[in-house]
């Protein structure tokens, strides 16, 4: 009897959405950020000199940035506007999708809340497509 075993292809990294509260904002061309390192205390222990204790310290996490062409949607601008006043931590997810659209990765992060905006390099002598990013600071990544 034959066993079936799951597709175990690579993901291609170029099929991915955001979402902010639950709320599904789109799809992206690059995302970075999905990262996180652990910091080592070292304690050299007096008396011992053949080596050095290296402890687990706290786990470290970079800022997401995520960026894409200009849309017609506006809701990370929105977001960015409404976190100057009343700066709202939010529940995020990145999902990483096959070329079916159906989710197969998951990165969620907590504490959420936009740190820079960039906008596009305008030039009227220029024919590259206009794009925004958007760079988000968080307390840390989810487990999945």
């Amino acid at each position: 009897m034959a066993t079936t075993h799951p597709d175990l292809d690579k993901l291609g990294e170029n099929h991915f959405i955001l979402k902010i509260g639950g709320i599904e904002i789109g799809a992206f061309r690059e995302c970075t950020g999905l990262a996180m390192e652990r910091e080592v205390m070292e304690y050299a222990e007096g008396g011992q000199n053949d080596f050095v204790h290296k402890l687990p310290g706290r786990v470290k996490y970079p800022n997401l940035v995520l960026k894409r062409g200009i849309t017609e949607q506006a809701e990370l601008m929105k977001w960015f506007w409404d976190a100057r006043q009343n700066p709202e931590l939010k529940a995020i997810m990145v999902e990483l999708r096959d070329t079916s659209q159906a989710p197969r990765r998951r990165w969620s992060f907590e504490g959420a809340y936009p740190l820079k905006w960039t906008g596009p390099n305008l030039n009227a002598g220029s024919d590259t497509a206009a794009t925004e990013q958007l760079e988000i600071v968080h307390r840390g990544m989810g487990k999945i």
